[in-house]
């Protein structure tokens, strides 16, 4: 005979009702939740345990008289030979989303989300909406009560200018800045989209901007020789240099010295992207130094795949093998597909993974080392 089940105390049954609140509620929330039921037995004890421990079988049916339930409680009697006929707790029926959060002590929580849920659908004509709530809903939930009208009043202002091209600064509900969006942007973009379709919230963003240094005083504007400037304005630049130096670490590009013909850009890893669109990079001869190792020749596939000339330096067997004490693990290497490759590279590739996916960081090898290499590059 299987042993009894232990009875289920008040307590034990609020962590069951809490748990199941916990996993429904956002669902809960956007149904309204007067037809939520959650009901479980309580495993009342049997003739031979209220016999064994007496006093523990009194206390624990008084624990369920004196909670409070009212009809949530369903009693049903037992007839026992040598306890006569006993009304005991059999099971827990808890009717509508109010009582079960109520007793799972989660009231305060159910109160502030239904209400926002509701307000956003009552309001709010989107299709996947009440999806996207749900989904949200332990979010919606945790905001304070200023934050959350900040949300809807986004919303609100979002809806009915999906394409205003402003700038965070520029919005017009009090109390939202560049911080509030960043720190809420995707919970309002998860809303908006379901609202309207749309996955850009319509805003504009500050021009992305590319680290650059003039290495030839004949090629720069005005004497400048360390800039930062958008994509949009280095591309309109009517320069022609000879080399192209693209490096993957700041610190290597600001230690350039002087070199005639030469810029050099900070590549800023998988953005290289970006200079596609500077027509003097695109068409130019462009060298490219980067980590020696999977996500390296990842970026390198990628600028090729873009720009007309790209060759590398300091990516070889050789520069390898100069620094092997200097390896450490890759923690994550990539698994692409890196089809605009050279033969070399692709070698050099597959040493890295014969060794144990082991990398060379760029800042590691010797700068005098380095400089010697690059300087004979820009003169070939």
């Amino acid at each position: 005979m299987p042993a009894a089940k232990p009875w289920i105390g008040v307590e034990q049954a609020r962590a069951t009702a809490a748990g199941k609140y916990e996993r429904n509620f956002g669902e809960w929330a956007v149904g309204g939740g007067a037809d939520v039921v959650v009901e479980f037995p309580l495993h009342p004890p049997t003739e031979q345990a209220a016999l064994a421990n007496q006093g523990a079988a009194i206390a624990w049916v008084k624990s369920w008289r004196d909670a409070g339930l009212g009809d949530a409680v369903v009693w049903a009697p037992r007839r026992w030979a040598s306890l006569g006929t006993q009304q005991v707790p059999h099971r827990l029926r808890l009717s509508g989303a109010v009582d079960v959060a109520r007793f799972a002590r989660k009231g305060q929580h159910w109160s502030r989300l239904s209400a926002r849920v509701q307000a956003l659908l009552s309001t709010f004509d989107g299709g996947t909406l009440a999806e996207a709530v749900r989904r949200s809903a332990r979010r919606i939930a945790e905001l304070d009560d200023a934050d959350f009208d900040r949300l809807f009043l986004v919303l609100q202002w979002l809806e009915a200018n999906p394409q205003s091209g402003l700038y965070i600064r520029q919005l017009p509900v009090r109390g939202v800045d560049t911080k509030w969006v960043s720190t809420h942007r995707s919970l309002v973009e998860k809303l908006f989209a379901a609202l309207t379709g749309r996955e850009s919230l319509g805003l504009g963003a500050p021009p992305v901007l590319v680290r650059m240094r003039f290495l030839d005083p004949d090629l720069s504007p005005g004497g400048l020789v360390d800039v930062a400037a958008p994509v949009s304005e280095l591309a309109a630049l009517n320069i022609q240099p000879h080399t192209v130096f693209v490096f993957e670490n700041l610190e290597s590009v600001i230690a350039m010295p002087p070199v005639p013909g030469a810029v050099v850009l900070h590549g800023a890893g998988y953005a290289v992207d970006r200079l596609e669109r500077i027509p003097w990079v695109r068409d130019g001869r462009v060298v490219y130094w980067g980590d020696l190792d999977s996500h390296g020749f990842g970026i390198l596939n990628r600028i090729r795949s873009a720009c007309s000339n790209v060759s590398t330096v300091l990516m070889d067997i050789e520069t390898l093998e100069a620094y092997r004490d200097l390896w450490v693990k890759e923690p994550v290497p990539s698994t692409g597909t890196f089809s605009h490759l050279l033969p070399a590279e692709q070698h050099v590739m597959a040493e890295l993974k014969r060794q144990g996916n082991v990398r060379l960081e760029q800042e590691r090898i010797e700068w005098s080392y380095a400089l010697t290499r690059l300087l004979f590059t820009n003169v070939l």
